[in-house]
């Protein structure tokens, strides 16, 4: 039960980090172009994640042996799933950060966690069926966007359609680091999509925006905070408390970084939400949460699962018995 309390409170504090990061994000950009934070957040975020990898091998090879190597072809995946995820995390980043020179923090929060919903409908494109909770959390999330987004004359502002193109990129990150993270090591993994995603933000920062040393130095607690605490210790923090905990209550839990989004930027920037505004924030978080509870099937199949460990141990202390 302790383990327990602490996976959650662990992806509570994940989700935290993750939703006030949109504040750093939003605030980074008084002072650099969109190109030049990506770049440099996600190279520092690899920056973090190099003394974590160096301390969990020593782990493995404590526990393993210290003549423990890493196989050529996990060692091929491993790159190959990096790459993949770091142009995917390139481009959807990328639309994110343009986005907020458009649009609050708060609404980019909740528009960019419709990925939650976008990933079991392209689901379907490979062949797995979405069941009638996701297409109702879609149409929910529809009509919350429409109240959230859509001003006088059905128009939608530049900044709300980049969130929006950004949430069906993070959909398509997520789909490949499904693909990818069950083969390789996760920090390994993270640790190149953040190197490789930096190197191709920096291509058009060094084109369009050239920032002078001046305005990084004055970027630098933004930097620090989307940097060391949003993608280096907040994954990290996420890999560890994912692996004891329940798949549908870690991302039910994760899914509340639209909620702290909101918070943080009226907290901490004043942004203020209409009644209309509001009501559709609330829409959009009921779409994501009813999008992730489990089904009928589900429950069924893990309370079979449950009953047939419990005749297993049944039968075994029957033997043991003397």
């Amino acid at each position: 039960m302790k383990q327990k309390v602490k996976n959650n409170g662990m992806l509570m504090l994940t989700a935290l980090i993750w939703g006030s990061a949109f504040v750093a994000q939003s605030a980074g950009m008084a002072y650099v172009g969109p190109f030049t934070f990506n770049s440099l957040r996600c190279l520092l975020g690899a920056l973090v994640l190099l003394p974590v990898i160096w301390i969990l091998g020593r782990k493995e090879k404590s526990v393993q042996g210290p003549h423990t190597e890493e196989k050529k072809g996990d060692r091929k995946t491993l790159w190959i799933g990096g790459i993949c995820c770091g142009i995917a995390l390139a481009v959807g980043s990328s639309l994110q950060q343009v986005g907020l020179l458009y649009t609050s923090a708060g609404k980019a929060g909740f528009l960019t966690a419709l990925y939650i919903l976008v990933v079991p409908l392209l689901g379907v494109f490979v062949g797995k069926r979405a069941g009638i909770k996701i297409w109702a959390g879609v149409g929910l999330a529809l009509v919350g966007i429409y109240f959230l987004c859509v001003k006088e004359g059905f128009s939608i502002v530049q900044g709300d359609l980049l969130m929006i193109v950004s949430a069906f990129v993070f959909a398509i990150h997520i789909l490949v680091i499904d693909y990818f993270a069950p083969k390789v090591d996760g920090v390994k993994m993270s640790c190149i999509q953040f190197l490789v995603c930096g190197v191709l933000c920096a291509v058009p920062m060094v084109i369009w925006e050239r920032p002078a040393a001046g305005a990084v130095l004055d970027a630098y607690v933004p930097l620090l905070y989307a940097g060391v605490l949003s993608c280096g210790l907040a994954y990290t923090m996420q890999v560890v408390a994912q692996k004891d905990a329940e798949p549908t209550v870690a991302s039910l839990i994760l899914s509340l970084e639209s909620v702290f989004a909101a918070l943080t930027s009226w907290f901490i920037l004043h942004e203020k939400r209409t009644p209309r505004e509001l009501f559709g924030c609330a829409l959009v978080f009921l779409a994501i949460i009813l999008a992730q509870l489990p089904s009928k099937n589900l429950r069924a199949e893990k309370s079979l699962k449950g009953e047939a460990a419990s005749e297993i141990n049944k039968e075994t202390e029957q033997f043991e018995t003397p």
